[in-house]
Order: structure tokens, then sequence, then C-alpha cells
């Protein structure tokens, strides 16, 4: 492959990277969760150093393993031992999932902007400098929408349906929201209100927005797979949709749950009430039969029962978030001027 071999007689010379020194903060991290990319990792890092030594900026690329059973561990040790101080590697013992590999790069990681890519080579690291100059425009976080994506129809069309409902509910209206070509301000991965467990990573931007950072979407250029094997399935599709519900609540409803539990609870009971009413009335007035014979009477019960029952769980989850309560807790502070 003459392309590659003409990269690397560009980029691997060591002494051409901006490594940090100890004393020399890093401007830009990238954290690289890689799963079985054994045939992507050099070319990715390569592509990377190619573009970055054009911006002058001090760099470092945080791969994360997550529990890989070919030799993508080998291929990471080796850039490595040829890269110190610009690779760096996070193995884990199995696989995790993406989300606990970008928080353990997270953890790590030292630059004031943090990226994150895909390591199946579809991200295109000419972008960074589109990325870069929208955080200069006064963005927090910077998120890709792969355009055109060169995905087949068994990707793109649920994650077509996904992407709306998550717009139509959260109100954050990013087309691809799924994307892992993403630039953050330290500030948000620092957030202590960030809480990323479970695949709560694609939905960082809606809780970023929630907690006031400002979140923007550009247009970036997408690859087909060359090499390897898609993770996606329909098993991630269900529990993103899932992980979905989920954040609704805690974004929107954790500080007041009774005011979802109330009303829920309420128009239940209200529901159940009306339907046994009914039932009386048609008993008793127009078709003179026992109220124990029909079976409506007993639908109407159990919506009273599920009605009290949702009021009684509100106002034990406020119980719960009155002793759970911290004043911190409560904003985001964006500048403090003393």
């Amino acid at each position: 492959m003459p392309q590659i071999e003409e990269i690397s007689k560009t980029v691997i010379e060591p002494q051409t990277l901006p490594v940090s020194s100890p004393l020399q903060k890093v401007a830009l991290s990238f954290v690289v969760p890689v799963l079985n990319e054994d045939m992507n990792v050099r070319p990715l890092f390569e592509k990377l150093a190619v573009q970055l030594a054009g911006l002058q900026q001090t760099y470092e690329v945080i791969f994360v393993d997550d529990g890989s059973t070919d030799t993508t561990f080998a291929m990471l040790t080796k850039l490595h031992e040829e890269f110190p101080g610009v690779v760096r590697v996070i193995r884990f013992r199995r696989q995790f999932g993406k989300t606990p590999a970008l928080v353990a790069g997270f953890s790590r990681c030292q630059g004031e902007i943090v990226f994150t890519m895909d390591g199946d080579l579809q991200d295109d690291p000419d972008e960074i400098p589109n990325f870069l100059a929208k955080l200069e425009e006064g963005y927090d976080l910077v998120s890709g929408w792969k355009f055109p994506r060169l995905d087949p129809i068994s990707k793109t069309f649920p994650s077509k349906i996904f992407n709306g409902l998550v717009s139509f509910t959260t109100g954050v209206h990013l087309h691809d929201i799924n994307n892992g070509f993403k630039a953050y301000r330290r500030e948000i991965i620092e957030d202590s209100h960030l809480k990323l467990y479970g695949d709560f990573h694609r939905f960082v931007p809606i809780m970023a927005h929630w907690r006031g950072f400002r979140v923007a979407e550009i247009k970036v250029k997408h690859h087909p797979r060359t090499y390897g094997v898609s993770k996606f399935g329909a098993r991630r599709f269900a529990r993103g949709l899932i992980d979905l519900l989920n954040v609704l609540f805690l974004t929107t409803f954790l500080r007041t749950p009774l005011r979802f539990f109330g009303p829920l609870g309420f128009w239940t009971f209200l529901a159940g009430v009306l339907v046994d009413g009914f039932v009386v009335l048609r008993s008793y007035f127009f078709i003179h039969e026992p109220i124990h014979n029909q079976p409506s009477l007993f639908i109407g019960i159990l919506l009273m029962i599920f009605g009290v029952q949702f009021i009684v769980t509100g106002l034990q989850s406020e119980m719960v978030r009155h002793y759970a309560f911290r004043s911190d807790e409560e904003y985001s502070i964006r500048q403090e001027l003393d």
C-alpha cells in the first residue's frame, strides 16, 4: 500500500512529533476506544500525526483496548515503544464497553481539548481543524455529523429513527447523536455531575446541554470501513432506547420527581374512576347486570391502584431527593469574577 508507506515516512521520526514536556501542558488529547482493530490502529495514528504536525500543538493519543482478542494490543505496544510520550495505551482485562473505555481515557488525558474517535478509520483526521474552529466560536462540545454516511441501510435506517426520537424528546437537535467523533472542552469531562455508565457515552451532548454547556454539530467526511467488523447490532439499538428513557428522566425530573409521578398517578387514578363510574351507571340504568360480572370494573380498579402507586413512588422519590440534596448540584457556573 504505497499511500500508507508514504505516510509512515512522514511521521515515523519521533523527533518531529510535538511531544509535551512534564512542565508543558498538552493542548489536544485523543481518546480512541478500540476492539479488534489490529489492522486499523497504526494507519489511524499515522493519519492523525500527519494532520497534527501542521497544527504545531502538543498532543497525546490514548488508545483504550476494550478486551481485544486479536493482535490489537501488540500493535498498540509497538506504537507506544516508537512514540513514547505521545501514544498511551490502556488495556482492559475483558470487554467492558465503549462508555467505560471513554471514562478510562477521560480520567487519564491531559489535553485542554479532548477528542474522541472510533478506531475503524471511518472518522477522518482532516476534520480536526474544523472542530477546533467551531470550538473557537464559543461552543463547549462539537459533535460530528457523518454526511454523506457511507454505511449499509441496516445501520443508517435504525440510526435515523433513533436520532429523530432523541431530537424530538430532548430538544437537542443533532443529526448523528451516535457519532463517536466529538471534541470537548476540558470543563465538560471534568464536570463532576456528568456521570457516564452503561451506554451513556452517546448522550453526553444531551447531558452537557442540560448542564448549560453550548453544543454544536458540524458535517464531517465519512469513509467506509476497510478492515474489521462493525460492532453495531439490534441489541445496541434496543439498549439505546432504554438509555434514552433513563437520560430523559435524569435530565428532566431528577430534581422534581413528583412532577413526573404526580400527574401520571393523578390521571391514571382518574381514568380508573371514570371507567368504574361508567360501569356502575351502565349497570344500573341500562343493562341491569351486576357490576362484578363486567371485566371493565377490574380494569378501573387496577388503574386506580396504579395511580395510587405512582403518587406514592413520587413521594418516596421526593424524600430521597430531599435527603440527598446538595446545593452545588443545583447549578453550573461558566465564569466567575471576583
